[in-house]
C-alpha cells in the first residue's frame, strides 16, 4: 500500500490534485477534515485548547470559533507553538487510524494524505512519495482574489504566513505545475496515477 503525501500552498490547486486521484481510485485522506473532527464538541482537543486560549474560543453551541482562535494565534509563533502542540498529536493519531483503516480494506490501496502543514509537521514521516502543487506565489494571489474573495492585502497575508514554496519544492519527489491550464494540471496528475498503478514510488 503505497503512502502518498500530497502538499501544497494555500491556492495551488492541491485539492484538485486530490480530487483527480480519488476519481481513479486512491483513498484520499484530508487533514483538514481530520482538525476539525478531532476539534469536535466534547473532544479531549478542544477541552485542551479552550483551556489554553480561553473559554471564549468556544462558540455557544459548543463548536471552536476558528476565527477567535485565530485572532489569537496568528502573529504569534509562540501561541501558534502552543496549539500545535495540542493538535499535531492528535492529528497525526487519526491520521494514522484512517492509513491503518484503508489498507485492512485495501492492502493494495493508493493512500493519499492531503496535508497543508507537511513541512511543518510530517515531513519525516515514512512517506513512499511526497508530491508538491506548485504553483507561483503571484498566480496563487490572484486565484484567491478572484475565486475566494479575498482583498488583496489579505490574500498576500495568507500566502506569506506559509513556509516558502522553496521549501516545499526541497522535500518534493514529484513537483506538479498548477501554474497552467486545469487540463494541464489534470495530465500531470493522470502520469502520476499511471506511475503509482505500476507500483512506482521511487
Amino acid at each position: 500500500m503505497p503512502l502518498i503525501a500530497l502538499t501544497g500552498g494555500i491556492a495551488s490547486g492541491k485539492s484538485t490534485i486530490a480530487a483527480r486521484l480519488a476519481e481513479h481510485g486512491a483513498v484520499v485522506v484530508d487533514a483538514d477534515r481530520i482538525v476539525r473532527d478531532v476539534q469536535a464538541p466534547g473532544s479531549p482537543v478542544l477541552d485542551r485548547i479552550a483551556a489554553e486560549f480561553g473559554e471564549d474560543v468556544i462558540r455557544a453551541d459548543g463548536e471552536l470559533d476558528r476565527a477567535a482562535l485565530g485572532a489569537r494565534v496568528f502573529g504569534d509563533a509562540e501561541a501558534l507553538g502552543r496549539l500545535n502542540a495540542i493538535v499535531h498529536p492528535a492529528v497525526k493519531a487519526e491520521s494514522q487510524r484512517r492509513f491503518a483503516a484503508a489498507r485492512d480494506a485495501d492492502p493494495a490501496a493508493v493512500v493519499v494524505y492531503d496535508v497543508p502543514l507537511l513541512v511543518e509537521a510530517r515531513v519525516d514521516d515514512p512517506w513512499d512519495l511526497i508530491v508538491v502543487a506548485d504553483a507561483p506565489a503571484a498566480e496563487r494571489e490572484e486565484r484567491l482574489v478572484r475565486e475566494r474573495g479575498l482583498d488583496r492585502a489579505e490574500a498576500r497575508k495568507r500566502i506569506a504566513s506559509q513556509v516558502s514554496d522553496e521549501k516545499r519544492r526541497e522535500i518534493a519527489d514529484v513537483v506538479i505545475d498548477t501554474a497552467g491550464s486545469l487540463d494541464d494540471t489534470l495530465r500531470q496528475t493522470d502520469g502520476l496515477w499511471r506511475r503509482l498503478s505500476a507500483g512506482e514510488t521511487a
